[in-house]
């Protein structure tokens, strides 16, 4: 099991029958998802329904091409490009639960889509798996004690722990299947050279929203387990807890590496130029409820 540990989000795996009355039922795999009615667990029916009307009525605007939308949400991006898979989406779609039972729903929840950057959540999970299993001994270390190939050279990169990494905050600095930290979401004001040229800030003293470094975590943790992390996903967590076998975790298509003379492909920690977790919504309330009922 997880031990919680600070400075990084950390859930309990689990099996069905250790679960605590919080929760009182967990759907088996491939059960159909027992449904009440709000009333029956004590729920306002005339609030749900205006938060799942809410839902409905407030789609994303952007085409449901999610190739289209990336490359239109990230224009202004130097060199921005699809590197991996993306995914038609289809209309909203999603369950709201209490005590483990559906009390609404709307759209297909069976569906598979992109997630984009809830593809964090799952990344989070596998690296702290790692801390856990004692693979990476402290989430403090620096990542260049695990990883020796140049990822964490130089001065500054030298100073970034795992901590750094899992809180976004670490700048590091440099280039990773053919994206360049300086280019993801560059600042408003400014010009190529400025943003190329930045200062660099010290590792923990700056929160930044980066794809390109967390796709380093992505590399660095695939670097520890020593097998792809969809596959440490699927035994360690999505297994347990009775999901699916229809979701999928893609990387960029040039990101390969090899580890103990196998080409294994190092995926992505959100769809900002493609890739990342493709889930059904039924599959990640599975994956919420482990969260929720180990974080109380």
């Amino acid at each position: 099991m997880f031990l919680a540990k600070k400075g990084l989000l950390f859930v309990f795996l689990f099996c069905l029958y250790g679960i605590s009355a919080q929760i009182k039922y967990f759907p088996e795999q491939n059960d159909v998802w027992i449904e009440k009615t709000p009333a029956e667990l004590k729920v306002d029916s005339e609030w749900l329904n205006d938060a799942v009307e809410f839902a409905k009525e407030n789609e994303y605007s952007g085409s449901r091409d999610l190739r289209i939308a990336v490359l239109k949400g990230f224009a202004r991006e130097p060199f921005h490009e699809i590197l991996g898979p993306t995914k038609k989406r289809g209309g909203p779609a999603g369950l709201i639960i209490k005590d483990g039972y559906v009390i609404a729903k709307w759209g297909n929840t069976k569906r598979v889509d992109m997630t984009f950057s809830v593809t964090k959540s799952f990344l989070s999970t596998v690296t702290g798996l790692a801390v856990d299993k004692g693979l990476i001994a402290n989430e403090t270390d620096f990542g260049k004690d695990y990883v020796w190939d140049g990822t964490f050279d130089g001065a500054h990169n030298s100073k970034i722990t795992w901590q750094h990494l899992l809180q976004q905050n670490s700048d590091w600095s440099g280039e990773i299947w053919g994206a360049k930290d300086w280019a993801d979401r560059p600042p408003r004001k400014g010009d190529l050279d400025d943003w190329k040229n930045r200062g660099l800030r010290d590792p923990g003293t700056y929160m930044e929203y980066n794809d390109v470094r967390v796709n380093v975590l992505a590399y660095s943790a695939l670097q520890v387990w020593r097998k792809p992390l969809p596959q440490v996903l699927k035994d360690e967590v999505m297994d347990k807890i009775g999901a699916s076998t229809t979701w999928r975790w893609f990387g960029y298509d040039n990101a390969w590496t090899i580890i103990d003379g196998l080409k294994m492909k190092s995926v992505t920690g959100g769809g900002h130029s493609g890739a990342g977790i493709f889930i059904s919504a039924e599959d990640m309330a599975r994956f919420g409820l482990l969260f929720l009922e180990f974080n109380q």
